[in-house]
C-alpha cells in the first residue's frame, strides 16, 4: 500500500489499558496489575530451556485466539447468526528473520460447525477486518487463517 492509501487502524479513543510486567524475561515471571495474571515464564525446550513455565508466543497465542473468536461472534451477531460452538485455535511460531532478529508467524484456525462454507468464510474476513489483533498484525508477521 502507498502511504495515502494505507488504512488507519490506530484507536481513536483508548477504552481500558491493560499492564504487565515481565520479571526476568524469558527465564521469570509476569504478573498483571490488577494481580489477576501471574505466571511463571520460561524457555520451551525447542528454544533450549526447560519448558517448566509458559512463554510469551503461548500468551500472543491465547490472547489473539480469544480476541479473534469475540469479532468472529460480534460480526456474527450483526450478520444474525449465532455462534454458539464456534472457537478459534491460534498457533504463534518464532524463528529468525532476515535482519538478525526473531519474528512471529501466526495460524489461526477456526470452527464454525452450523454454517456453510461460503457464510463462514465471509464472517471469517469481516471477523479478520474488526480484531484488534489482526489490525495490529498486518504487514508485520504472516497471519494465515483456516476454516475447519
Amino acid at each position: 500500500m502507498t502511504e495515502d492509501t494505507a488504512v488507519d487502524t490506530r484507536p481513536t479513543k483508548i477504552m481500558y489499558v491493560a499492564e504487565a510486567t515481565a520479571h526476568g524475561g524469558r527465564d521469570g515471571y509476569v504478573t498483571s496489575q490488577d494481580g489477576h495474571l501471574e505466571l511463571r515464564v520460561a524457555m520451551p525446550p525447542q528454544l533450549g530451556g526447560d519448558g517448566n513455565g509458559t512463554n510469551p508466543e503461548q500468551l500472543f497465542a491465547a490472547g489473539f485466539s480469544a480476541c479473534f473468536h469475540n469479532a468472529l461472534v460480534l460480526v456474527g451477531r450483526r450478520a444474525g447468526f449465532d455462534l454458539s460452538g464456534s472457537t478459534v485455535a491460534a498457533k504463534v511460531g518464532i524463528g529468525p528473520n532476515k535482519q538478525r532478529g526473531y519474528g512471529l508467524a501466526v495460524a489461526l484456525s477456526v470452527s464454525l460447525p452450523v454454517l456453510d462454507a461460503g457464510v463462514a468464510t465471509k464472517l471469517v474476513d469481516a471477523a479478520h477486518e474488526v480484531c484488534p489483533y489482526s489490525n495490529a498484525t498486518r504487514g508485520n508477521i504472516d497471519v494465515t487463517i483456516v476454516l475447519g
